[in-house]
């Protein structure tokens, strides 16, 4: 009886025996899996492997987007030249007229009377001329008979003679200037072009002085020729020439496109806007382009020489400023530079830079200046 009592207890203690060898052998391989996961963790990861590019030097057409403004080609206020009343007006709002053509006829009581004044001194003036010549002339003639006339009264019919002559000139001139004023009367135009403002009507005083001359009789506009007037800002003042051709649209013809060419360039920056002013000379036969309108202008900006171009994504835009990344013997190399211009994804670069540098191609600021690079 008591030997059939042990043999279960033996057995409990074998399988007891047992699973505790299981556990302890379980546990020991846990802490070398643990052991050796920790080893691999602190391994250092091998760097990514980076693209590069060499570096080169092309030639980066672009083009600016800019704002203008269209003005007509000549706009004149014509004012009266001398005091008086409008008599009649020729020429409305509107109206297309020619260079020299009568716009609007003054009178001016006070004129006429002067002309006429000046006119009656001028014909005195020449009798009195006409004599004193005839009576010089006899006494010249008569002083070369020996004793019939002295020197002296040779002189002095000479000098009477010279200043009724000069007086004549003097009548003469007077005249003309009281007939050319009269001439200012008649307001004509001074160029081609259409009215586009009127501010008097028949009867009104005009002239240069006084009540009704606060503003101009006409406003007179040449629109067959206009100026397009641009403000270019001084980083792309370099890449604009005269005779470049833009285009531009305006909102009454959003579906149409204008061109023009380049005319002038102020050749100074405005101290406000720090920008160039580019005039542009438009043709515009069929006036559909009115002075005044707001134009969106596209302005080409082709490159004159060789420059490095590089793609955006090698440009690292930093808060100390703006730097291409060079591998130098597997090592990076951050290297400031200047951005310039930039189209279809590409950017001129200037700096201390040199043909065939090899630059990374998706440069971030995660690669720092001296680490070790692994290039593909």
């Amino acid at each position: 009886m008591k030997r059939s009592l042990n043999k279960p207890v033996h057995r409990l203690l074998v399988l007891t025996g047992s699973l505790l060898l299981a556990i302890t052998l379980t546990n020991c391989h846990s802490s070398e899996s643990k052991a050796e996961a920790k080893e691999e963790a602190e391994k250092p990861e091998a760097p990514a492997a980076l693209e590069t590019f060499p570096l080169s030097k092309g030639k980066l057409a672009s083009s600016l987007h800019i704002p203008g403004e269209l003005v007509a080609f000549r706009d004149v206020d014509i004012y009266a030249k001398v005091s008086g009343f409008i008599k009649s007006l020729h020429v409305d709002v509107g109206s297309e007229v020619k260079q020299g053509q009568l716009l609007a006829l003054a009178e001016a009581p006070e004129l006429s009377a002067q002309l006429t004044s000046a006119e009656s001194r001028l014909k005195a003036q020449e009798a009195t001329s006409i004599g004193s010549r005839a009576n010089y002339e006899r006494v010249l003639e008569a002083s070369k008979f020996s004793g019939a006339v002295s020197k002296n009264d040779v002189d002095l019919a000479l000098a009477r003679r010279n200043a009724d002559l000069a007086q004549l000139d003097a009548a003469k001139s007077a005249y003309r200037e009281v007939a050319d004023l009269k001439k200012y009367l008649e307001i004509r135009a001074p160029f081609n072009g259409i009215i586009s403002a009127r501010n008097a009507s028949t009867g009104a005083y005009i002239g240069p002085s006084g009540k009704g001359s606060e503003f101009p009789l006409f406003v007179l506009t040449e629109q067959k020729r206009l100026r397009l007037v641009i403000s270019v800002p001084e980083a792309y003042t370099g890449y604009v020439d005269q005779n470049d051709a833009v285009s531009f649209s305006v909102k009454t013809f959003p579906d149409k496109k204008f061109t023009g060419q380049i005319k002038r360039l102020s050749g100074a920056l405005d101290k406000r806007l720090r920008s160039e002013r580019v005039e542009v000379d438009v043709v515009n036969n069929d006036r559909k382009l009115l002075p005044g309108m707001v134009a969106e202008v596209t302005l080409p900006l082709p490159t004159k020489t060789s420059t490095f171009v590089v793609p955006k994504s090698a440009i690292v835009n930093s808060s100390t400023g703006v730097f291409v990344i060079r591998v130098n013997n597997q090592k990076a190399e951050w290297v400031p530079v200047k951005k310039g211009l930039e189209a279809d994804n590409k950017i001129e670069i200037f700096g201390a830079v040199n043909e065939g540098d090899k630059l990374i191609t998706s440069a971030t600021e995660e690669i720092r200046d001296g680490s070790s690079v692994n290039v593909k």
